[in-house]
Formats: structure tokens, sequence, C-alpha cells
């Protein structure tokens, strides 16, 4: 009978790690946290030190009566829960909610979930990390105390069932930023123009593009400088000033964090971040493959470090010389960090000779796709810099001056593991047969007129990235939150793009005004550096609490204060219910307003409501209105409609 007993989280981990081990090791799934705070109240005794009240989570009877169970038969106890913060913070709660005395209790971590692995943790168990539980404890009593006093004001004020909470009211904020600097952006007219040159046999030498005049850089603004210039330079003499060669590297990337994976995964596959984290902890917790059995495919896939052990930047730089030669060899740089993330290795293949073509045919298309990104990202990684060959010219009239430039693959690098088809030239190579003080005469002129274009809209990529720079949240919360944010209906993606909802510009509307400090992103940065100080054991946690709440308490009194005095009523309107008469009320929707009749549930009549901008249709002179998409994005259409056709993605202003 099994005397040692492996507690991890996933079910999958079980059935992976258990062919590992002999006879004498059972192995169970906690399934995840087996306590938490209620759901029903905000489980936070603020005026006792913030102590929390845990509670076994609803559901958890059986799981719970099973891990009791396989504790009495074992003589000892492995807590292997994932090696994080949470992780941490599972194995504590099970020794805390589960009868373990007089056993032998020991945490064991691993980066990878294979034999060697696994093996190894085994052999090195270790004591609960208090640090990271009182870190992570920490994080789950500051979201509720903030989510649970915060989400009652917003009732009040808007509607039932919103939330506000201490990373996602920030980072909903800084979509809000986004879309305002956007809505302000006034494009800019400017011209580009381009010019074919030709050798003394009329034979077109190189195409070139405008700089300036007189050895100066000169933006052309509007059409009539760019005719002026077209029509001088027909047939003028061009000499060739200044001819250079040179060449340029392109490094190899680093192994992936979290945030590059789901930046990479959502850039290149048009992965989800949601998507992306949950594919990736099916390649970590373990895949069938043919004559491996159920083996764990990547390491931990929650991390801030581009480091990986020496043995597995040996291993891959001798698959890179295998492969593709010596010559593609590299050093395989490795970006500093300060961040306590830095625990973990990077992610990146636990096994090379598992290549991404001998275990397609056996995993999901999306599986596959995910692990191929991770696998050649990783060589690439140990892989030398691809080099360019590149060359500039510079032609002058005496007066105009034009210029062009090429560039073209001279060493592929690490392009040949992680870009595959990648253009090898660009511009024009006509510049490589002209030398310093040919002569060439213009040909045709190509003129053209642009606008400045507004900021990009975010993509769940950008956004991570954005988070990520301004230290919001933690690799293990970007993907949560996001997805957050997306089902209260405050943001919204059309294609990669995210929108902010008119639902989401109230709340963080009302945030903005009431909870300055919460929406802030600096303070909210501030507060996870703090929570790095509590993991790393230079802070205590419920002092941090004790420092952050005083204020918070101040907001939360002063806002309360201010909806004692504005009494929120439905606004109510001129437009007319055309079933019963009434003046219909402005109400808010999951995306945003519309238009009700007072009398529901009597009479349960609904228009879309319609605000007026200001602007005048340039179609058909009728008003300009704002409207919503389908997915609740913002865009300017006539009042007219459908008669008049007119819309636009930016308000129209003036011409």
């Amino acid at each position: 009978m099994a005397n040692k007993l492996i507690i991890v989280e996933s079910p999958t981990k079980v059935h992976t790690i258990k062919k590992f081990l002999g006879s004498g090791y059972e192995v169970i799934a906690s399934n995840g946290h087996i306590r938490d705070l209620p759901k029903s109240q905000m489980g936070v005794d603020i005026e006792h030190d913030f102590e929390p009240k845990y509670i076994t989570i609803r559901g958890k009877g059986d799981v719970v009566s099973a891990l009791k169970r396989e504790i009495k038969k074992a003589d000892k106890i492995f807590l292997a829960t994932d090696p994080d913060r949470e992780g941490e913070a599972i194995s504590w709660h099970l020794t805390q909610a589960l009868n373990m005395e007089g056993k032998d209790v020991r945490r064991i971590t691993f980066n990878e979930i294979t034999k060697n692995a696994v093996k190894e943790a085994l052999k090195n168990p270790k004591e609960i990390d208090e640090k990271l539980v009182d870190a992570q404890q920490a994080r789950r009593v500051l979201d509720r105390v903030v989510g649970y006093q915060l989400s009652p004001i917003l009732w009040k004020k808007v509607k039932g069932k919103l939330s506000a909470g201490r990373v996602q009211s920030a980072v909903l904020r800084m979509v809000a930023d986004k879309e305002a600097e956007i809505a302000a952006f006034v494009p800019n007219e400017y011209w580009t123009i381009e010019a074919d040159f030709n050798n003394s046999e009329g034979k077109k030498a190189v195409h070139a593009e405008f700089y300036g005049m007189n050895g100066r850089k000169m933006a052309v603004d509007n059409e009539n400088t760019a005719v002026e210039i077209e029509a001088a330079l027909h047939g003028s003499a061009f000499t060739v000033e200044e001819m250079k060669q040179s060449t340029r590297s392109k490094n190899a990337p680093f192994p992936f964090t979290t945030s590059t994976l789901q930046q990479e995964a959502s850039n290149r596959l048009n992965f989800s971040t949601q998507k992306t984290m949950s594919l990736a902890q099916q390649l970590y917790e373990g895949v069938k493959v043919t004559g491996h059995g159920t083996v764990g495919l990547i390491t931990y896939l929650r991390t801030d470090s581009t480091r990986i052990s020496e043995e597995a930047d040996k291993a891959c730089k001798a698959y890179v010389a295998d492969k593709y030669g010596e010559g593609y060899v590299g050093f395989g740089a490795v970006k500093n960090t300060n961040s306590a993330q830095d625990a973990h290795e990077a992610i990146r293949p636990t096994d090379l000779t598992i290549t991404p073509e001998s275990v397609k045919a056996e995993m999901p298309r999306d599986l596959f796709r995910l692990y191929q990104l991770i696998y050649k990202r990783f060589v690439a990684s140990r892989m030398k810099p691809a080099v360019y060959d590149t060359a500039s010219l510079r032609l002058n009239s005496g007066t105009y001056v034009f210029t062009a430039s090429m560039s073209k693959l001279g060493f592929p690098g690490f392009l040949l593991a992680y870009e595959g088809d990648e253009a090898k030239l660009s511009g024009d190579s006509g510049i490589l047969k002209l030398k310093e003080g040919d002569v060439l005469t213009a040909g045709e002129v190509i003129k053209e007129q642009h606008f400045t274009q507004p900021p990009a809209h975010y993509t769940e990529a950008s956004l991570v990235r954005a988070m990520e720079d301004a230290g919001l949240g933690r690799p293990s919360t970007y993907a949560p939150t996001i997805t957050n944010i997306l089902g209260k209906h405050y943001i919204t993606k059309e294609g990669r793009n995210v929108f902010i909802t008119e639902l989401g510009e109230v709340v963080n509307g009302i945030m903005e005004n009431s909870f300055p400090d919460i929406v802030d992103l600096n303070f909210t940065a501030k507060m996870e550096r703090e929570l790095d100080e509590v993991a790393e054991g230079t802070k205590d946690w419920r002092e941090m609490m004790k420092e952050f709440y005083p204020n918070f308490e101040k907001e939360l009194n002063r806002a309360e204060k201010e909806l004692e005095k504005v009494k929120v009523e439905d606004e109510k309107t001129d437009i007319i219910c055309e079933s019963c008469g009434r003046n219909m009320v402005i109400k808010y929707g999951a995306h945003g307003k519309f238009l009700a009749c007072p009398g529901f549930p009597e009479c349960r009549n609904t228009m879309p409501f319609l605000e007026k901008t200001g602007d005048v249709c340039p179609k058909c002179g009728k008003d300009i209105v704002i409207r919503r998409s389908r997915k609740g994005r913002r865009f300017y259409g006539c009042e007219g409609a459908p008669e008049c056709d007119y819309m636009s993605w930016v308000r129209p202003k003036g011409q």
C-alpha cells in the first residue's frame, strides 16, 4: 500500500506524475483551492488586523473527503502545487484545512513535469515559504477589500451586477485614456513625392523619395507645394552625392515570458490571452506522446524571467549546431530583471527531441501551433543574429534632395528557425549599380496625398504589454483581468482591436472622480511593488494594508456622502412611447444607455438612445448622433438613417 502521498492541483498532473513513480506513491489532486474567502460577504475583519475569514469552497466537499482519506493512509505527504505564490498559498491552505498532525509534510516544486524534474524535487523537499503565502494572502485581501466596497458604489450610481477592482479599474482607465486620445486626434495633411531616376541610356536606374531642399529635410504639407516640386523635377539632372554600404544586425529574441507569449500568440496565431494560457496549461500539465507516454511539454507558464537553466542552454546549443551548423550557435542573451517572479525559468520546451513535427498528428491544431511557437522561439533564442547588407544613396539637383535605400538578408541566423519566409530584399537593388558622381535624370514623378493617422487602438497583445510596462498585475493576472472587463462589457473587441463601451466610460468616469488613487497607474504599480516586497520578506502584509486603508476609507466615505446628496433617477426625455404615450426615460443596460418606458412592467417598450453630437451630417444636413455597433463600439451616424447611410468611426469636425 502506498505510504507516500503527493498532492497536486490538477487532475491532469495526476496521470502525468503517476507514471514517473513507483507503487509506493499515491498522487491526488486538490482541484485548485479548497478554501477561499466567502462570496456572500467581504470575509475580511478590517478592525482586527485585516484577518481573513476562510471557508471551504462550496462543492469541494467530496474533494476534501478524498484528500482526508488519502492523508490518513500516508506516512509522508508532499505538497506539489504550482511553483508560484498562489501554488504556495494552496499548499498552506491544505495544511490548515486538513488534519495532517503527526504526518511528515513537505513542500516540493518543479518547473517542468518530467521524470527527472519530479524525482529531483522529491530528493530536495522544503518547507512552505511563508513569505510567498503572505504575498498571495495580501493580494487576495487587498483585492477583496477594494472590490467589495467599491462595487456597491457602482450599484447605487449606475446599475446592479457591476464591479470595480484594484487592477481591473486601472486597466479600464488605460483603455479609456487611449480612446480619449484617439477621439481628440486631429489629422494633418502631408504629401509624399517619389520619382524614377534614369541613366544616360534613358533606362530606370533607381526609385527614390523626396527628402528636402537645399540639403535640409522638408515636410510637404499641401498640394500647391507638391505640384510646384513635381513641375520642377521633370528632366532635372541629379548627382549621386553620397553612397553608403554597410551591414546591420537583428538580434535573436529572448525566450518567452508569460506576457511575450501572450503577445506573440495574439499577433501570430490570433489567440486571445485566455486561450493562450489555457493551451499553455495543457502543454505544461501533460500531453500524451507516442514513445514518451503523458509528459509535460513546456516549463511553467507563469514567469517574468528570460533565464534558462545551464543544462537547457547546452542542450539547445547542441541542437542548433546539429541542425543548422556550428556557425549558427549564438550566445543566448538574458534580459535583466529585478522582478520577484524571476525565480522561474523562461517558458521553453522540456525536451527538444520531442519536435513539433513529431507530435503534430497527436495534437489538436491550436495546441500544436502554440507548442511550435514556443519550440521555435526557444531554439531561435540560442542562435546568432541575422545580418543584413544595406545600402543608401543621396541624390542632389542643387536644390532638391532625394534618398533611396535597400536591405538584403546576408546571413539568416535565427531567422532560419523562427521567421521562416521573411522577405530577403526590401528597397531598390538598383542602388548597388551606382557610385558617387553618377548623374541621373528625373523621370516619372508620383505625388500622393496622405493624412496622419490617430494612435492605434489597443489589441489584447498591446494591452498586455502596456499592463506589463506600467507594472499593473503580474503574469498570472494579465489574462484574467482582460477577460473580466470583457465579460463585464466595459470593453469589447472588434477583430483584434479593443474598444471601451459606453458602460465602461460611465464606470471609468465614476472611478476617476471618486477614487482617483485606485485608477492611478503609478499608485497601482506601487502596490504591486509592495506585494513583491512582502514576497521577499522585507515588508509585513498587515502593515501594508494599514498604510493603504485610511485614505481608501476616506474616499469611500466621501463618495457615499456625495451619492446620498444625489438621488439617481432615470433621466426623462421628450420622446413619447409609441405603445402607451408616456415620456420615455434613459436607462443603462449591459452595453450602455437605452430608452425605456417608465410604465414597466405594464409597458415593455424600449428604443435605442441616440445622443446628438452637435455636428451635422455632411450628406443631408441632419444631426449626427452617437450609435453603437453590435459589440458596443461607438460610431457616428446620421439621425436620418436608414434613408441616409452616412457613418464614421471618427467624429466629424467641420469639413
